[in-house]
């Protein structure tokens, strides 16, 4: 058998996949297993045991008018590519218009994706999954495996590459945090200056990381640290990534990609969440809490907005409060803090 995981992106959204990938792997050891993912986020995939084969594409092109004729060359690479490998069955996980397009070009006779699925996405399916518009995005993945593929989920479980790279970026560190001060909204970002004052307030070091369009709100971070926190954004790969976050004692961080994959790893998350619902995108395990300002607007899921008031309410004090009340310094529980 050979299956298609159609998931390009993005990071926290590969990684919510990825127990999905796991499960068709136990209930299908002898499939074959292809997975279509974005050039930005290719390098998480890489090399996994589990795909057989990678397919590249390079989305963000494809947004831009001036880059018609080579995307419409690469749809039609794409195409002939996936029509030879005669899949036996196509799932789209992303539900938008440009992957229920992949979908359809597969020419697999049998197309799966959610029947909430957007922008159009959903004429190129034959079987239709509800998803539920509740449901946590790892749980909405698995329901796809359980109600139409007839697997059973054995254990949630979070497989990742690692890299023993990272030690040499860390330069002798041992017992650290990791801090994420990035995110792709505004409105999810805590405000730099605030990561900084609560790096200073930690007893232990802090490691900054991020993509290389953080760079500049990390030196803020590191800056307000007192330099106490080591900036290392836009300096590591997905692999090296992975690794330093595995090595943190805990994360505090916005909600994006880096957050997800310290849940994966089981290292405690400390998630500063204002416009989005940590229910259906929070970070997807036990030893995560969520901190909130519990204000009626949120979640309101605006990527704009004039007060930032969900964000800008949190102070850096609060937060540190509800760290060092947490099992990382003092064992209590972990849960959903509204300050």
């Amino acid at each position: 058998m050979k299956i298609l995981i159609v998931k390009p992106s993005s990071l926290g959204d590969i990684v919510h996949a990825l127990p999905f990938l796991n499960t068709l792997s136990v209930n299908y050891p002898g499939a074959e297993i292809h997975w279509v993912v974005a050039r930005a986020f290719h390098e998480l995939l890489e090399g996994h045991p589990m795909i057989k084969r990678l397919w590249v594409v390079d989305k963000d092109r494809w947004k831009r008018l001036a880059s018609i004729k080579s995307t419409l060359d690469e749809f039609r690479r794409l195409k002939d590519g996936l029509r030879q490998e005669r899949f036996d069955i196509v799932v789209d996980l992303q539900g938008l218009l440009r992957s229920g397009i992949i979908t359809a070009l597969s020419g697999c006779a049998t197309r799966i994706g959610f029947k909430e699925a957007r922008e159009g996405s959903r004429f190129f399916y034959n079987q239709l999954v509800e998803g539920g518009r509740g449901l946590h995005a790892v749980d909405r993945y698995l329901r796809v495996a359980t109600s139409v593929l007839n697997c059973k989920v054995q254990s949630v479980e979070f497989p990742l590459p690692m890299s023993d790279v990272a030690a040499n970026l860390l330069g002798g560190l041992r017992d650290f945090a990791v801090i994420v001060p990035g995110a792709r909204w505004k409105t999810k970002q805590w405000e730099a200056k605030k990561f900084g004052q609560l790096a200073a307030l930690l007893p232990l070091p802090s490691v900054v990381i991020g993509s290389v369009g953080d760079i500049e709100i990390a030196r803020a971070v590191t800056a307000y640290s007192k330099q106490t926190a080591l900036n290392l954004a836009g300096r590591t790969s997905f692999k090296e990534l992975i690794g330093i976050i595995k090595k943190a004692r805990f994360m505090i961080t916005n909600d994006t990609g880096p957050m997800h994959i310290a849940a994966a790893l089981n290292v405690p998350v400390f998630g500063v969440f204002g416009p989005t619902d940590p229910a259906l995108t929070g970070p997807y395990g036990s030893s995560c809490s969520v901190i909130r300002a519990g204000i009626d607007c949120s979640p309101c899921f605006k990527k704009n907005c004039r007060t930032k008031k969900c964000m800008r309410d949190l102070s850096f004090q609060s937060i540190y409060e509800t760290i060092s009340q947490s099992p990382v310094l003092d064992g209590r529980g972990w849960g959903t803090t509204d300050i």
